[in-house]
C-alpha cells in the first residue's frame, strides 16, 4: 500500500494532468458497472420488446397472439412500480 502511495505521490508531481486524465478514464469504466441506473434499465429493456406486433384478426386458433392489442402478454414491469 505504501509503494502505490509513493507512486501517486510521485505521478501527482511530475505529471498531474495524466494523473487526473487516467482518473476520469477509470472512473468511467467502472462507473457502469456499479451504477443502479444500469441495474434498471437492462431490466426495462429486457421486458420492452424489440418489435412491436402488428395487430392480426385473431380466428382462435392463434395462442401466442393477444386477442387484443392492449392485453398484457409476457414479461410485466410489475416491479418498476413497487419501487
Amino acid at each position: 500500500m505504501a509503494a502505490i502511495g509513493a507512486f501517486l505521490k510521485n505521478a501527482w508531481n511530475k505529471e498531474p494532468v495524466i494523473l487526473i486524465a487516467c482518473t476520469i478514464a477509470a472512473t468511467g469504466v467502472v462507473l457502469p458497472f456499479i451504477s443502479p441506473l444500469t441495474k434498471y434499465s437492462t431490466m426495462i429493456n429486457s421486458s420492452v420488446p424489440y418489435n412491436y406486433p402488428v395487430p392480426v384478426r385473431d380466428d382462435g386458433n392463434m395462442p401466442d397472439v393477444p386477442a387484443h392489442p392492449s392485453e398484457p402478454k409476457g414479461p410485466s414491469l410489475e416491479w418498476l412500480t413497487n419501487l
